[in-house]
């Protein structure tokens, strides 16, 4: 059974090896700074050399992190550039907060979530209504993100209510604060399975997908990207555009995003 002070040291551990503190000199920088989902960073990292590589500017610094926190981030100051949440409710909030600029908006990736065992795992589940996923667990426990702020764990939360499993693995849930530390825990086998997106499944050879939830079993995932109203870097909008360049396209599928690549209004 995982334990508290397991969970909080990875949290913490987790914290600083995707979500760096952004201080007041690098607001001074010229540097482009983009706060994105923790789930985007295997694609976004090789998307961002690739830009380096064709314009020649700087390397952008990138914070990783869940939506949530980086929209609250935004809110409180942090000096972001560009913001990429995982849900539309985030990029929502901060359209309501004024923290992004509208017209700039648009829906960038799609994806899926999936059930991930350790590669080893000889799990077996289909995920269909009445689907016994706390059998499945025994004694272990789900790793999920937070299922009241971090998109992923929204989506789980809905799609095993959908499924009519939630009422039995509510009790059983080692809640993460981002979907990168719910990976981690079954990566490492501290957790049976977890609830990540596919495109984290893909990216992390000691996992594997045991089974993957039906598309109507929660809402449509949709990875939104928008300049923030405070940018002052004329590079915020040409990154964004090269993000919905043909030559963006090939880097996010092979990691499993769905291209979007359409404007976005608000849900």
């Amino acid at each position: 059974m995982l334990k508290r002070r397991t969970l909080l040291g990875m949290g913490l551990a987790l914290a600083v090896s995707v979500a760096p503190a952004f201080d007041a000199a690098q607001a001074q920088t010229k540097e482009l700074v983009i706060f994105a989902a923790a789930s985007m960073k295997n694609a976004l990292d090789e998307a961002a050399a690739n830009w380096v590589k064709e314009s020649g500017k700087p390397a952008p610094k990138i914070s990783y992190a869940a939506s949530n926190t980086l929209a609250k981030q935004i809110e409180s100051g942090a000096p972001a550039d560009i913001f990429v949440s995982a849900d539309l409710a985030w990029m929502d909030y901060a359209a309501e907060k004024k923290l992004i600029r509208p017209d700039t908006r648009v829906s960038l990736l799609g994806n899926r979530i999936v059930l991930a065992g350790g590669k080893d795992s000889t799990a077996k589940l289909e995920l269909k209504p009445g689907a016994d996923v706390a059998g499945a667990l025994g004694t272990g426990r789900l790793a999920m993100g937070n299922v009241d702020s971090v998109p992923a764990g929204k989506y789980g939360k809905a799609a095993l209510e959908k499924l009519g499993a939630w009422d039995k693995v509510r009790d059983k849930i080692a809640q993460a604060d981002n979907v990168r530390a719910a990976l981690l825990l079954v990566s490492r086998g501290e957790a049976p399975l977890g609830i990540v997106y596919a495109t984290d499944a893909a990216a992390d050879s000691q996992v594997k997908v045991v089974a993957t939830f039906p598309e109507d079993s929660h809402p449509p995932i949709v990875y939104p990207v928008a300049v923030t109203k405070d940018s002052a870097n004329p590079d915020a909008q040409a990154f964004l555009t090269y993000l919905r360049s043909p030559a963006a396209r090939p880097v996010f599928e092979k990691q499993g995003f769905t291209v979007l690549n359409k404007a976005a209004s608000s849900s």
